[in-house]
């Protein structure tokens, strides 16, 4: 009886470990803009995109298959960012992608206007990022998620089957928290809050949502952002969930709300729609 106990025991050793669910899942994170609304210099989307990584490495996703990007990239060089414009970040997502068999993610924040979201000099549209997406993730399961104003406009264009889309905002809302002081933008800090809390995307989704809102009636902002969710019909099966012990989110710093509308240059910027 004793032989047969141990015999079990070394073949339940020799067993290989369970895999994280996203260890072979690829990831990028942006970080689009180094400017508050008011135009001054700010840390707050670098502050969001490395809290969001440590977040995705706690849920099982592996460091050396997310590329990060920032626009001082010498500034924040947490994490190795290469510098943002939309040229880096597709081949950024194309190399992570072509080493990986899992899905993909996409997390980018910025200040954004209804025709897309700033990236550098450049506005990333809701075209060009989707055709990122399907170049690189043909065929994959995905998770996007865009932290900025007007941020609904993605949706039409990045929903499928496979994929949970994620927004700050609606199509025709301001979101909030992008000032000079502030240390997250409003909804970066209720993903940073609620990833702990939840179990899969769908549900991350879910408490963002309720805690951007609670937050903007705490801080009585005139006309709430209304971040979108768009799940799709096959998400919940080829979108892994997570389980188990996570490392607490970083404490987010109390921020006064940012009721002004971004409103881009056009001179100077760029629409990236990819060719």
């Amino acid at each position: 009886m004793k032989w047969a106990l141990a015999l079990l025991l070394f073949l339940l050793a020799a067993l290989p470990a369970e895999a994280a669910p996203f260890s072979d899942w690829a990831a990028v994170l942006v970080a689009g803009d180094s400017y508050s609304h008011e135009g001054a210099r700010t840390a707050v989307f670098d502050n969001g995109r490395g809290a969001i990584v440590r977040g995705l490495l706690s849920i099982g996703f592996a460091q050396e298959h997310i590329a990060q990007f920032s626009d001082r990239p010498k500034k924040f060089p947490d994490g190795h960012p290469a510098l943002s414009t939309p040229r880096n970040i597709a081949r950024g997502l194309e190399q992570v992608a072509s080493e990986t068999r899992g899905g993909c993610l996409a997390y980018l924040t910025s200040h954004g206007d209804d025709h897309g979201i700033g990236i550098g000099d450049f506005l990333l549209s809701p075209t060009g990022l989707a055709k990122m997406i399907d170049q690189s993730c043909h065929g994959r399961p995905a998770v996007v998620i865009v932290s900025a104003c007007y941020s609904g406009v993605f949706i039409p264009n990045l929903k499928a089957p496979d994929r949970i889309v994620l927004t700050a905002a609606a199509p025709d809302r301001s979101s909030f928290g992008c000032g000079e002081s502030d240390h997250y933008t409003f909804f970066d800090a209720c993903v940073v809050e609620s990833l702990p809390q939840s179990h899969d995307f769908a549900e991350l989704g879910k408490r963002a949502i309720a805690c951007v809102a609670a937050r903007e009636k705490k801080e009585e902002v005139d006309l709430p952002s209304n971040p979108q969710l768009a799940v799709g019909a096959k998400a919940a099966v080829v979108i892994p969930a997570w389980k188990g012990e996570r490392a607490a989110p970083p404490k987010t710093a109390p921020a006064p709300p940012s009721t002004l509308k971004f409103k881009w240059p056009n001179w100077w910027l760029k629409l990236w729609n990819e060719k």
